[in-house]
């Protein structure tokens, strides 16, 4: 193997990687579909290994491209660090960035990611609002925003990052206790843990022509985080997003073919972001991160 092949290469592989085709890592890129095939090659050859299978369906990635995915992340996560760290004469990016998030998001989403930003941004200090109301950033009572709805004001830059999946979901302890519903009408016999005063659960059912009322609930709160404890505590069948129910093994997703639409996730900021170093390495930081954490 030759150590001296550029980060260039490593670039166009992870686009690649990322987007499943030469087409689509070329538009990444702002390059040409041969360009990025050249790279790719030409990297292949360098490490002695085969990284992607050309099918007809776009570039299919080899165990050893997947293994080599989260190295190549680490070059790349310091290419951007060491470009930030040169770039500018202010020196290093430091100060405060306030960001707001709803409870879920704060509390189980966000923190492994702020602790990667750390290693990335050791200067700059966050300070987190928890909350499920929509903070005005035009009033500056935060930098950035993670939220589930697109903003309208033509001050703000959204950019949408991906989108938060739902299921249906029950501890162990209470699917051995009450069974494991097999289909969506079967959680009409269940314990539910559902909403108190929002009626979007109800909605949902609803649309799916089946009778709820807010009586079917055994537990009922508006607490998304509250909700979520319930399920683990084994109360009842409860919906949650699939970023939560992966964060613990005795919690199961149930009734895959219950189609409950997926919420949109937007990261959202001042356009003052153009002006400020600090908010737009936040900002870049987690458009990044935020993909990969959903």
């Amino acid at each position: 193997m030759n150590n001296n092949f550029d980060w260039t290469l490593v670039r166009s592989f992870l686009a690649a990687l990322e987007q499943g085709s030469l087409l689509g890592a070329a538009r990444q890129l702002k390059s040409s579909q041969p360009t990025i095939g050249r790279h790719i090659a030409e990297l292949e050859s360098q490490l002695g290994v085969v990284l992607f299978e050309r099918t007809g369906r776009g570039l299919l990635p080899t165990d050893m491209a997947q293994r080599l995915a989260d190295a190549a992340r680490a070059m790349e996560a310091g290419a951007h660090q060491l470009a930030r760290s040169v770039s500018g004469a202010e020196g290093a990016v430091s100060g405060s960035v306030r960001i707001t998030a709803s409870q879920p998001v704060a509390c189980y989403l966000l923190p492994p990611l702020l602790a990667q930003m750390r290693l990335a941004l050791p200067d700059v200090q966050v300070e987190l609002v928890a909350s499920n109301a929509v903070s005005n950033l035009l009033r500056r009572e935060a930098d950035i925003a993670v939220r589930m709805v697109q903003p309208d004001q033509a001050t703000l830059v959204a950019k949408r990052v991906g989108k938060v999946t739902l299921s249906a979901c029950a501890h162990h302890d209470y699917l051995r206790r009450r069974g494991v519903p097999r289909q969506p009408t079967d959680l009409l016999t269940h314990e539910l843990v559902g909403a108190d005063r929002s009626d979007d659960i109800l909605k949902g059912f609803a649309g799916m022509g089946y009778p709820v009322t807010r009586e079917h609930f055994a537990f009922r709160t508006d607490d998304l985080i509250a909700s979520w404890e319930a399920v683990r505590a084994g109360l009842g069948v409860g919906f949650a997003a699939d970023y939560l129910i992966r964060t613990d093994s005795a919690v199961v997703s149930l009734l895959p073919m219950l189609k409950i639409p997926p919420l949109p996730v937007w990261l959202t900021v001042h356009r003052e972001i153009r002006t400020s170093r600090r908010i737009r390495a936040v900002y870049d930081f987690m458009s990044q991160a935020l993909p990969k954490a959903l």
